[in-house]
């Protein structure tokens, strides 16, 4: 291991939206320590996602290449031209670490192979598993497979035949910029843009327009609540951030309910893109997450962090991150009653929302935050260099 500097840490992505994943990486970026290393961004193009990691000091590069598909032969990746440029690129600024996401692994793993750099792959979701052809890929020319939680560790290798041992695939489940979100922010910004005052009950919801997260399943749930609480409103935030045609189709259906239903037309406030995520929070008094699965899912802890009971499903990473009971709910995925229900009981108790908010944020400071996350994350990186040295 190069122990003269910093180490050069390239982290490489198809995306420039800002999604959750990305909202991830700038997360562990913003809490590196900058005196271990020097942190450059690869995307195919600049976005949201770019701007936000300059404004972190970070170097950003954009190269035009095209997010490989699930059904990606390593070998033919391997000779596209955008990996000679990537090649170059990781040479010309002594890339030392790649970090990549899915969709640009074919690429980044043979184009820092070129430069003797170990990649790592941040895995997120166990929706792409490994196929046959692809197994060596993953067993011997990807350094180290990070999962971003154990039910993604143990659904990916269920998908992909078990073909590595779990311990080969260690879990680190990302953290919470515990400064930036914290108790006490405002979030009348909010209320004022939806035209709420302060004392009305007001549920929150924060995520990108697509099926799997669940809008309708909010729809339903704030119907239910409606008939035994009029006086409550409901506010969403987010975008369908990656300009995909079904998720535009399915943000039409969904915004097409709430405008034909006269008390979800009412009570249902729609904000688009709001690029303060904390402010959305704080004007909440209960967050719901009602995703018909999550590989992660980051506002359930920024929500506790900034103590807010979080109600969700017990499907995938929220049974790993909120406490059912004691910093909010879990129910079964597609279960809108359920929901209203323990929305219900959040709204009508003050003392309980207060706290189970103060439990939420407890449990983060203990397990969940950035500075600890990256701190591991940095264990990681300079053991890979030091096998490599």
């Amino acid at each position: 291991m190069n122990m003269g500097g910093p180490i050069t840490l390239l982290f490489v992505s198809a995306y420039s939206g800002l999604g959750g994943g990305e909202n991830v990486q700038l997360n562990l970026i913003r809490a590196l320590d900058r005196e271990r290393f020097r942190v450059h961004l690869l995307c195919p193009q600049a976005g949201q996602f770019t701007e936000a990691a300059g404004a972190l000091g970070v170097t950003v590069h954009t190269l035009p290449f095209r997010g490989a598909s699930a059904w990606f032969v390593p070998a033919v990746w391997a000779r596209l031209p955008a990996v000679e440029r990537m090649a170059a690129l990781m040479q010309e600024i002594g890339a030392q670490v790649v970090h990549s996401d899915y969709h640009a692994l074919p690429y980044a793993v043979p184009a820092a192979h070129k430069v003797s750099a170990p990649t790592i792959w941040n895995a997120m979701g166990w929706w792409f598993p490994a196929r046959r052809w692809q197994r060596a890929f993953f067993r011997e020319r990807v350094a180290q497979i990070i999962a971003i939680t154990r039910a993604v560790r143990d659904r990916w290798l269920a998908r992909s035949a078990h073909f590595l041992p779990p311990e080969r695939v260690p879990v680190l489940v990302p953290g919470v910029d515990v400064d930036a979100f914290r108790p006490g922010l405002s979030g009348a910004a909010v209320r004022a843009q939806i035209g709420v005052a302060a004392d009305v009950p007001l549920v929150g919801m924060i995520a990108r327009f697509q099926r799997v997260k669940g809008h309708d399943v909010f729809l339903e749930m704030a119907a239910h609540v409606l008939a035994e609480l009029p006086q409550a409103r409901f506010v969403v935030a987010g975008e369908n951030v990656f300009g995909v045609a079904r998720d535009e189709a399915y943000k039409r259906a969904v915004l097409e309910r709430a405008r034909s239903d006269p008390p979800l037309r009412r009570a249902v406030h729609y904000l688009g893109f709001w690029p303060d995520a904390r402010e959305v929070i704080a004007a909440a008094d209960v967050i719901v997450c009602p995703s018909r699965f999550e590989s992660f899912g980051m506002v359930h802890l920024e929500a506790m962090a900034m103590a807010r009971p979080v109600v969700s499903m017990n499907n995938g990473g929220p049974a790993e991150t909120v406490r059912d009971g004691v910093t909010g709910f879990l129910v079964p995925p597609e279960a809108p009653r359920a929901l209203a229900e323990k929305v219900l009981l959040l709204l009508r108790d003050r003392a309980l929302r207060e706290r189970m908010g103060r439990a939420g944020r407890q449990h983060v400071l203990e397990h969940f935050t950035a500075a600890g996350y990256a701190e591991k994350f940095t264990e990681i990186v300079e053991g890979m260099l030091w096998k490599s040295s």
